[in-house]
């Protein structure tokens, strides 16, 4: 299942790695605002590693591979044997808190079209947390790519944000909350907002989806008050045929590349601002 050897474009204009992550209720639109993003950085000349941490992974479709790649790719949480050979939890009972990981985003990604795609998966569990082998493996992995220093990191967070615990929640510099213009929207991005606090994470920005029209946008300015507004996407219908012909979107509808210019200017301008 080793990752194929493809040419990756290097960029060099001299900008500084980006680790973003992108979190909202579920059918929001995170993972169109994602592989967006990774478009537009890399038809700037940046290294993109795109990782999708959605129990059912679909951002390798929204980036336009082609099914044979995504044939090659797995969750890592489903890697059982991997996980316990790099915790040595195959005996049960102690196991490492810090497996080696720096091989894993290499050996278990694929590459199309300049961008680096990896499938963390998701780790089942109740309660408000899970201290385990697969969790561990998974946090350690995500502070690793979010430290390197080369990149930009895109991760497409499931509902929550239990792949960021306090170990990691440092190196990323951005997170964006994605809401449509509903109201139950809004309150699950306040939620996800106040779990991103507790962990450390402070730079957050708001985007919204799936505008219909102006008074969608006056609905979300209207009720996105403690939020600063990275940008607005209009609805588009070419979201439902880049998903009916596997394209990445960013090809089908150019339409969009101001509002994700504008949106990825907002996030490289928060993150520069926080630096200070």
């Amino acid at each position: 299942m080793g990752a194929e050897v493809e040419v990756e474009q290097v960029s060099d204009s001299g900008a500084r790695a980006l680790k973003v992550a992108v979190a909202g209720k579920g059918g929001v639109g995170k993972t169109t605002l994602a592989s967006l993003l990774a478009g537009y950085f890399r038809d700037r000349g940046r290294r993109v590693l795109a990782i999708d941490a959605d129990p059912s992974p679909c951002l390798g479709e929204a980036l336009g591979f082609p099914a044979e790649k995504l044939q090659r790719l797995s969750p890592l949480s489903e890697m059982d044997e991997l996980i316990a050979e790099r915790t040595g939890s195959e005996s049960g009972g102690f196991f490492k808190l810090n497996p080696r990981v720096d091989d894993l985003p290499g050996k278990f990604s694929q590459v199309h079209d300049g961008v680096r795609l990896l499938l963390l998966g998701s780790v089942q569990h109740g309660g408000a947390g899970c201290f385990c082998p697969a969790s561990t493996l998974l946090q350690q992995l995500v502070r690793r790519v979010m430290l390197s220093k080369d990149e930009v990191v895109l991760l497409d967070l499931y509902a929550g944000v239990e792949h960021l615990g306090r170990a990691t929640a440092d190196s990323v510099d951005v997170m964006l909350i994605v809401v449509e213009p509903t109201m139950r929207s809004i309150k699950t991005a306040i939620q996800v907002r106040d779990l991103a606090a507790d962990i450390g994470i402070t730079n957050v920005l708001l985007v919204g989806n799936k505008l219909a029209g102006e008074e969608d946008a006056k609905f979300i300015t209207k009720n996105s008050s403690g939020f600063e507004l990275a940008g607005l996407l209009p609805f588009t219908g070419a979201a439902f045929a880049a998903d009916r012909e596997g394209s990445a979107l960013y090809r089908l509808d150019p339409s969009l590349s101001l509002a994700i210019e504008e949106i990825a200017n907002q996030v490289e301008f928060s993150v520069a601002a926080a630096a200070f």
